[in-house]
Order: C-alpha cells, then structure tokens, then sequence
C-alpha cells in the first residue's frame, strides 16, 4: 500500500535525518524532494501546495532550530502534517440514533460498492456486535441485486429483497419497516452506481435521500483512481450530505494520492479501508497509522489488533505448553503456524505494518510467495499423523509419495523439511530464554534465506533452487 509514495518519501528524508543542522537550502531541497513524491503519488495540487507550506513554515521556525537533532525533528515534522492532511483521527460510525441506524452507501459502477456493503455488514456485526439487514436499491442491475443477495449469505447479515420493476424509495422504505420489525440496530442501502457523475443519477439518490434521511451516508471510491477520487467525492459531496468516504482497493494502491486528497478536498473523512477482495478486508482508516506506514515507520498498533482478532490464543497456550515440557515442535504446529499467518494477510499483510519492513511488502506479495503458501500447506497436509508428528521417519519412499499427492518435487519436500528444522530450532530458543526481542534476534538469524534477505522462517524460498527469483533488496532490520 503506498509503495511508490514510501519508497520516495523515506530516502528523501533518510536523506535529511543525519544532519545536524538544516539550513534554508538543504530544507529547500528536500521540500523539493517531498513535493515532487507526492505529484507523482497523484496527489491534488491544492493539496501538496498547503502540505508543503506547512511543514517549510514549521521547519524554519524555533521548533526546528532549537533542537539537538533537527533532521528527525523534520521527519516529525512531516508524520504530524501527513496526520492533519488526512484527518487528524479515525472518525467512527454514527450509530447514535433509535434502532434502526440506516448507511446509505453511494459511488460510481465498479467502485466496489457492493462488496463494500458485505464488508461493512461483517465489520459491524463482529466488532460492533450489530445486528444489520442489507438491501440493494441499484433496480437497473439485476446481477447486482443477487450479488448482494449472495455476498449477505456469506457474512450472515439479513438480505432485505427487491426486484427491478420498484423504485428505490420503496424499497429503501420497505427495508427500513422489515428492519424494525425484526428489531435489527442497522439497514444498510446499496445504490445505483453510473460510470461517470450524471445529473439523473444525483437526483435520484437525493430523491433516496430525502425520503430515508440516513445517519450515514458513505461515499465508495476506487483509492486506484487518485485524485480523481477525490474529484468525483466532491461531485457527490456538493450534491449529498456525504458523512463519510470509504476508500476501496487500497492495497493495491501503490502511490496514495487519494488517501491525501480526499479530506483536503471534500472535507469528508475517509472512515475505511478496502483491502482486498475477501468479506474480513476492510480497515477503519486511522490517519496516524497510515502516516507512518507511508513514511516506512510501520503500524504496529493494527498489527497488535488483528493479532488480537484472528490469531487462536488456546493454540498458541497449547503450543508454549507443549514446547516447555520439552516436546518437538512438528510438522502440524508448522501448518498451524503457517494457516495463522495466512489469516493476517500472509507475509505481504505482515511486512506492510511492520516498521522498515513496508518496502519490502511487495516483494512478499508476489503471487510466487502466496503459491509457496499454499504448496507447503499442500505438502504437510499429503503426510499421515505419524509423518507430521515425527519428521525424521521421512525416507525416499514417503516423500516420493507426499510428493505425488500434493503435486510437488522431492526438492520441494526437503526444503519446507529444512524450513521446518529452522523454526524448530527457533521455537526451541525462544522457549527457553523467552521474551519478543528473542524471537525477533531469532528471525534475524534466519533472514539471508530469500532474495533480498526476505529471510527468517521463511529459509531457502528463493536463491538458486528456491521457490522466488534471487534479487536484491534490503535486509531485515532484527
């Protein structure tokens, strides 16, 4: 996420962080520097202009030159106004309101608004405990309609029908009726989306609008777009009491100009983050968070969160249990291990909130790396009990035949056998002497295993015979 615009920006200011004074030209060339990083992130101009004034203003004044080490005073400088630029701080949902609360979802044909109603249903009803019904009001697409119908089964929320021979009032009223007769805190309304902003389509959903008066009303945008998507929220937001923006397809948006110009723009927060396809990727959007992601610093308060939410903490008792009676760790707590970070967004997910690790994020990311995932899961999965409990048994003949089940080479084999062997070793370790600085000087030694040093346990993807290409790149900073 916002590759380009970190790479740029964290060399600028690597650059001016050493220095032990700034004077009016060297701050005059990083500015040069910080502007040109974010025009080529497709940032708004009005945007990089106010940016860029600000943090010359503060970066000549007495907060700069009076301090013992100005360059990382600048750096500070430059998070502090990357915070205010995009919102200053995560702004919440509005549910304050009598049952039941109605979003009003609005955006343009292939935004991603209809997903994003599905992720915002799983959102709210695992970490609000809401209960929600859906309902589609876009009656020119009837795909569009089982879409939605499909995506509520899969996150379980209440699918409210409609058809395409009603008008969107009704069947926005409608929703909202069936909502309070089965007692439901949320209804969520999904609308029609044009390929362009047109005048019909802004009167309809004011017409919507009006009739259902929503608490919230969400505007989805393609973060891909750039400062387009900021164009087109403000287009919405002059016609709609926008409340919010919900920016879609942010993990593949590698220059960030719409996460910068949204709020500059319109006004409006940005309260999400799509990141990705599944129903689970949506992020609220926290300014300081991404700030820091943006300048390599790393996110490690969401990465703590999510841990929280999706790493099973029985297991993980069962295996310090297990490792401090002085028991192997085997192949099973390996593929535990492995489906444990599957479910955080695999390595690409991990590198891309961890502190210097966010340029090396797409390099994990690489469809290589995912397939590798998934050929190791095959693998253990090809063995019996036995084989996964005790490794060592695997002869010639088993692996011949674990490799003909998970379609795989013999190489392939003994190599996740060797990576297995490392963690062992590791988890061995970081039993015995404890603590989290352990464990990261234990992935330090693993880490000249894949290209670049993508390494830790991860050992022997890639280099000559590997499962990714060699290549260069920067080490693990453990």
């Amino acid at each position: 996420m916002f590759q380009n615009l970190s790479d740029r920006l964290s060399q600028t200011l690597r650059d001016v962080t050493g220095k032990a004074k700034l004077t009016e030209d060297n701050i005059k060339d990083t500015l040069r520097e910080v502007r040109m990083a974010l025009l080529e992130a497709d940032v708004a101009l009005p945007v990089v202009k106010e940016f860029v004034n600000r943090v010359r203003e503060r970066a000549i004044g007495q907060e700069v030159q009076q301090s013992l080490s100005p360059g990382q005073i600048f750096v500070k400088i430059v998070n502090s106004e990357l915070v205010e630029v995009m919102g200053a701080a995560n702004d919440e949902l509005n549910l304050a309101t009598q049952p039941p609360a109605v979003i009003l979802m609005a955006g343009l044909q292939g935004a991603g608004k209809t997903t994003s109603v599905a992720k915002l249903s799983k959102w709210l009803q695992e970490r609000k405990k809401k209960s929600v019904l859906v309902a589609s009001a876009d009656v020119y697409r009837p795909a569009a309609i089982k879409q939605l119908e499909t995506l509520a089964g899969e996150v379980d929320a209440t699918f409210f029908p409609s058809t395409t021979d009603q008008k969107p009032v009704d069947i926005a009223r409608n929703a909202i009726q069936e909502a309070r007769l089965k007692h439901k805190d949320v209804v969520i309304i999904d609308t029609a989306g044009r390929l362009h902003v047109d005048e019909s389509m802004m009167e309809e959903i004011k017409e919507l609008h009006a009739a259902i008066n929503p608490i919230e009303t969400l505007f989805v945008v393609d973060a891909m777009t750039g400062q387009d998507a900021a164009n087109t929220a403000k287009a919405f937001n002059d016609a709609l009491p926008l409340t919010g923006v919900i920016l879609t397809k942010a993990d593949g948006d590698a220059r960030g100009g719409a996460a910068l110009s949204v709020r500059h723009i319109t006004g409006k927060p940005i309260k999400f983050l799509g990141m990705g396809e599944k129903v689970e990727a949506l992020e609220p959007f926290h300014p300081d968070r991404i700030a820091s992601r943006i300048l390599g610093m790393g996110d490690i308060l969401s990465l703590v969160e999510e841990a929280e939410r999706k790493l099973d903490k029985k297991k993980a008792d069962k295996l310090v249990t297990k490792l401090k009676k002085g028991k192997g760790f085997d192949l099973e707590d390996f593929r535990d291990q492995l489906l444990q970070m599957k479910s955080m967004g695999g390595l690409g997910g991990l590198m891309d909130k961890l502190p210097g690790m966010g340029n090396m994020s797409e390099m994990a990311q690489n469809p290589q790396a995912n397939k590798m995932f998934g050929q190791m899961e095959a693998i253990i999965n090809s063995m019996t009990p036995k084989e996964r409990r005790n490794p060592d048994i695997l002869n010639g003949s088993r692996k011949k035949r674990i490799a003909a089940g998970s379609g795989t080479q013999i190489q392939d084999i003994n190599r996740l056998i060797k990576q297995h062997k490392q963690m062992a070793k590791m988890m061995k370790k970081m039993t015995a002497k404890g603590g989290m600085a352990k464990m990261m000087r234990g992935l330090g030694a693993l880490k000249g295993q894949l290209p670049g040093g993508m390494g830790g346990g991860m050992g022997g993807m890639g280099g000559p015979g590997g499962m990714l290409p060699p290549g260069g790149g920067k080490k693990f900073p453990f």
